[in-house]
């Protein structure tokens, strides 16, 4: 079957909302998808982070965790509200499979939040890119081969800064959909992809690559 046409989001995210600080990470790292109720580890860290989960990855939740926060995992359908989204300190979207446009109940529950101009931090990684896009009005397209693997240059708009990253998408905001108040944060020096976005009053930024990750296995 074509994985462009299956919603890959909904394969790989979990079923349930979960909970995790440094605990959890150090038992556990494998997630376990199939579980049927809520499951709370140290509950109590300073930085209050809703994480929506379209195939999020380990080392994200270590980083995230390691800086204080404090991760309530949902899954990529959870009903994103304002009302839900005010309880926590900000909003993460993770990185994920396939076409972004099949992540239809996570891009509609954060149009909501948007709208509502909810004034605190959302960040997004990888798809999380582009969901925010999409979120925000804007379009996405495939690419030709995708930007795959190590090494990739990645400038920032705002301080010509050149970062050398690593990437794993096959999908691309197009940046002259966004709407106007949105503008490019990165972009790829290899292609002129986009490789991040952000909101021009509202503390809402994203990166396409994978600004937790490093070479190695």
């Amino acid at each position: 079957a074509d994985p462009n046409a299956r919603n890959l989001v909904e394969e790989v995210s979990i079923f349930v909302m979960w909970l995790f600080v440094w605990f959890v990470i150090l038992t556990s790292l494998r997630v376990q998808v199939s579980c049927r109720e809520n499951i709370v580890y140290g509950q109590g860290n300073p930085i209050k982070i809703l994480a929506v989960d379209c195939g999020i990855k380990n080392n994200i939740i270590r980083n995230l965790v390691s800086r204080g926060v404090e991760l309530h995992r949902v899954p990529w359908d959870f009903q994103l509200t304002p009302e839900v989204c005010n309880q926590f300190d900000g909003l993460f979207l993770s990185n994920g499979p396939g076409n972004p446009e099949m992540a239809h109940h996570t891009i509609t529950g954060l149009k909501s939040v948007l709208k509502s101009g909810y004034d605190k931090p959302i960040f997004g990684i990888c798809m999380g890119n582009q969901l925010m896009g999409l979120a925000a009005g804007a379009k996405t397209y495939k690419m030709p081969f995708g930007n795959r693997g190590m090494n990739q240059p990645v400038l920032n708009l705002k301080t010509n800064r050149c970062y050398i990253t690593p990437q794993n998408h096959g999908y691309a905001i197009d940046t002259e959909t966004l709407p106007s108040e949105w503008e490019p944060l990165f972009v790829n020096r290899n292609d002129g992809t986009n490789e991040g976005i952000m909101h021009t009053t509202k503390p809402y930024f994203t990166a396409q690559f994978h600004p937790e990750a490093r070479g190695g296995p």
